[in-house]
């Protein structure tokens, strides 16, 4: 039962007396209408430089930033002339394939295969010829082969950590495949056969065409397939022969790795909490959250990465785990067909845990060469010093629309920065928002307001009649004192405490304030939030339900 404490109903609003504060240059409070992030490469690259070499651990305000990538249309009519003909010159190659059932056959283009028919009709090719015949190979087919072994020798000559953070920045957490190195013709000779023999030649006139869907769409069946041409297209800059390639080259890759067969298979749940897929971001993109801190089980990490086999079957867990959540996205135009990336460096792994490298340089290269285009934004949060001199080192290795996609925030600025993309209620209460399991839905909206420093803040919430009332409240990093209070309409009515005034400690980050009150008369609910900090604002997070009672 609340205790009744004075008579005359009285609210105090002290005066806010805020400090000077340094203007932040990472990521402002979380706004509806963020302002953009400047996309300059130069400015980044010098702050990391000067992070690195002066050892300075508070990396908040030095943290290179971008996250001004703005997602292209996937409508037909939105695109401009030349990319509406590359997609249409995809579709005729495309139906030709199908007509001919030549997707599981040689990735040649077709020009090539004919020629190589030609030369072994005439007579049986020599040694010499056999290297000339080999190095007709597209070229395409080993770019991203080339690109996984031109970096790996770069990366080589810096710190053996950098790399490992390489790979799990680039891997687990699927990073965009827009990078496109130069073409090698001795790599296309590495490249691996299709392991399934092509339609016969005496076959291919009486059969019917293939029927090949890809993330469950059907190609050329309906609209939703013109999203998957434009996504290996924008991939490949819209050059068609070799985006042709590419999608040739997955649908071969997605038969032989079983993709069908994998998706309905029982790979446990060990992982699930390294990668999960939780809430929206406020444009609708689904929210994929990477975890490496649970790699930090010695138990977690030797079950996963011991040796070859368990390394191989995360890599089939991964894929599986991709593969779930692309098909549940809407691939019909101007519908939501991309993830948004959050990647949790706290506690990364240690930086020779070479098993893991190992792994995810394989997640790597499968990700890049048949998942184009699925990744709206990657947001790297916790960022711990030692990444500075790691993202110095892979951003030559990225292409500016590439670079556009990802944000960086320290440990003191991941919520705020979460906050700028996705809705407090839908960020994991372990990130500094509200969703968990309660009285409260990921749809019940919640209100963020600021603390000034020095100052009380006060919110209310107005009674007009006989209810009951429940609400959550948070204070992000909190070290604030909070209370909770009725005060009644009624001239002869008393106020009634809530909660006592107390103070909540930084050290319940993850705490979640709920309270509820049934009134039993008109007046208001008052909760105070005291910001003792002189120089720090507090970002204040609540959100109110309330019930009609007959009582």
């Amino acid at each position: 039962m609340a205790d009744q404490v004075h008579k005359t109903p009285q609210v105090v609003d002290v005066p806010d007396h805020p400090q000077p504060e340094k203007s932040p240059v990472v990521t402002p409070v979380a706004a509806k209408d963020p302002p953009p992030v400047p996309e300059c490469d130069e400015e980044p690259k010098t702050k990391t430089s000067d992070a690195v070499t002066n050892g300075n651990a508070d990396d908040d305000e030095k943290l290179p930033q971008s996250g001004s990538y703005k997602e292209e249309s996937t409508r037909l009519a939105d695109l401009v002339d030349n990319q509406k003909k590359a997609v249409q010159e995809l579709k005729v190659l495309v139906r030709e394939a199908l007509d001919k059932h030549e997707f599981f056959g040689s990735a040649m283009p077709q020009q090539q295969q004919q020629e190589s028919k030609d030369e072994s009709v005439k007579e049986e090719p020599k040694p010499e010829e056999e290297a000339e015949t080999t190095d007709q190979r597209p070229k395409e087919e080993s770019i991203t082969q080339v690109e996984s072994v031109d970096t790996e020798e770069k990366v080589a000559a810096e710190d053996d950590g950098a790399k490992t953070v390489e790979a799990i920045e680039d891997s687990i957490v699927s990073v965009s495949s827009s990078v496109q190195p130069e073409q090698s013709p001795d790599a296309a000779k590495e490249a691996p056969e299709a392991k399934v023999d092509p339609v016969p030649e005496d076959q291919k006139e009486d059969a019917p065409p293939q029927e090949i869907s890809i993330w469950g769409v059907p190609l050329l069946a309906d609209d939703r397939s013109d999203v998957i041409l434009l996504k290996f297209l924008r991939a490949r800059d819209f050059k068609v022969k070799e985006a042709f390639t590419m999608l040739q080259n997955t649908i071969r890759w997605r038969k032989e790795f079983g993709i069908d067969e994998l998706v309905e298979q029982d790979l446990g749940d060990d992982l699930d909490k390294v990668v999960f897929m939780h809430g929206f971001d406020k444009e609708g993109h689904p929210v994929c959250y990477n975890v490496y801190g649970e790699f930090q089980s010695k138990e977690l990490y030797q079950k996963t990465f011991s040796d070859e086999d368990k390394r191989q079957n995360f890599l089939r867990w991964r894929i599986q785990f991709l593969e779930k959540s692309i098909r549940k996205l809407d691939f019909s135009p101007g519908g939501i067909c991309t993830i948004v990336q959050i990647n949790d460096l706290k506690n990364s792994p240690g930086l020779t845990k070479w098993e893991l490298r190992q792994a995810t340089k394989q997640a790597l290269q499968l990700l890049q060469d048949n998942y184009p285009e699925f990744v709206a934004r990657q947001v790297f949060i916790n960022v711990p010093w030692w990444y500075l001199a790691v993202n110095k080192m892979i951003s030559p290795f990225l292409t500016q629309r590439t670079r556009s996609k990802f944000v960086f925030a320290g440990p003191s600025k991941s919520a705020d920065t979460l906050f700028r993309y996705i809705a407090a209620e839908q960020v994991p209460v372990k990130y500094g928002g509200l969703s968990k399991d309660g009285d409260f839905a990921n749809t019940d909206a919640v209100i963020e307001e600021t603390v000034k420093p020095a100052a009380k803040h006060t919110v209310e919430f107005p009674v007009t009649e006989a209810c009951f009332l429940t609400w959550e409240v948070r204070v992000v990093g909190w070290d604030v004192r909070y209370g909770a209070e009725f005060v009644p309409s009624g001239e002869d009515s008393y106020t009634i405490i809530i909660q006592k005034s107390k103070k909540v400690v930084g050290c319940s980050e993850e705490q979640v304030v709920c309270n509820n009150f049934k009134a039993a008369e008109p007046g208001k609910v008052v909760l105070t939030i005291d910001n003792p900090s002189s120089k720090k604002k507090k970002k204040l997070l609540y959100r109110l339900k309330t019930m009609p009672t007959s009582d």
